[in-house]
């Protein structure tokens, strides 16, 4: 099964949904972070939360 680490951001209400993109493609893109879930509060503002993969090396026996 695989680990995941998580990261919350949070977006005021104030940022535009294309600014929003591209923050979070940005993140996609060179954190390697996918969206987990978005949740839009009743002021506007919005909580992201977002994932990667954690890939853990095993070592080598010789």
């Amino acid at each position: 099964m695989p680990e995941y680490e998580f990261a919350d951001v949070y977006v005021p209400r104030g940022v535009s949904r294309k600014e929003t993109a591209r923050l979070l493609t940005d993140h996609a893109e060179y954190g390697h972070w996918e969206l987990y879930r978005l949740t839009l509060m009743r002021d506007g503002s919005r909580r992201v939360r977002l994932r990667r993969r954690i890939i853990r090396q095993v070592r080598a026996t010789w």
